[in-house]
């Protein structure tokens, strides 16, 4: 991912775009208004998972990506990814990941396409739906 938003940044200067705000990944418009890239929430996580009855269930590492992209329309991509160590009983590792794309329609309802896959089902899932953003 992060080899895709440097070549997502070496393209725009490339192209003659400024970034629009400091920060690790920076937002990005072209001149003409029709592409464009704004980081919402990009956060690595490390958990330590304990049960109920105080058990040690393990480690879990994820990953939250969420970026606005605009070529021509607007829209979020989506990706987020949990990777679980000693988690389930029974496996050493088990994983779940969501691929997404939202688009908005209007300011309280977007489009939603995704894929999961994941070590609890048995195939790969696509989920079709509408969200209400509240």
């Amino acid at each position: 991912m992060r080899k895709l938003v440097l070549l997502v940044c070496v393209a725009a200067l490339w192209l003659g775009t400024t970034p629009a705000e400091a920060g690790i990944i920076p937002s990005w418009s072209d001149q003409t208004g029709k592409l464009g890239f704004t980081p919402i929430s990009n956060e690595f996580s490390l958990y330590r998972n304990v049960d109920d009855a105080g058990v040690d269930r393990g480690t879990t590492l994820q990953f939250v990506l969420i970026n606005s992209v605009k070529v021509w329309t607007e829209f979020n991509f989506e990706f987020t990814a949990d990777y679980n160590f000693d988690y389930t009983p029974g496996l050493d590792n088990d994983h779940y990941i969501e691929i997404g794309i939202v688009k908005p329609v209007t300011s309280f309802i977007s489009l939603n396409v995704q894929r999961v896959i994941s070590t609890f089902e048995p195939k790969p899932i696509n989920q079709f739906g509408i969200r209400l953003v509240f």
